[in-house]
């Protein structure tokens, strides 16, 4: 489980400076992470020490992440952003 200090963290880690990638990550921050489980959690702490294009690479899908671990955390933002996208 996330400490209030760790969220705020990942939270803040999670504005890149790319807007591409700050309106995929920050709301996935906001409504999925402290739901995820703490392995997931973990992996999104290694995935943020990723460079941004290699990131926005992966969660645009132009490529896949080498690190299969890795890769399966860029596919619940993909899922959150696109279920997030839909008209409701």
């Amino acid at each position: 489980m996330l400490s209030e200090i760790e969220y705020r963290k990942l939270l803040w880690h999670s504005r890149r400076g790319m807007w591409e990638l700050d309106i995929l990550l920050v709301p996935f921050v906001e409504q999925r992470l402290r739901a995820l489980e703490p392995d997931k959690q973990q992996l999104y702490r290694r995935l943020l020490e990723e460079e941004d294009q290699d990131l926005f690479a992966c969660l645009v899908e132009r490529s896949e992440h080498p690190d299969a671990e890795l890769q399966s955390i860029v596919l619940e933002i993909r899922s959150f952003a696109t279920k997030s996208l839909r008209p409701h």
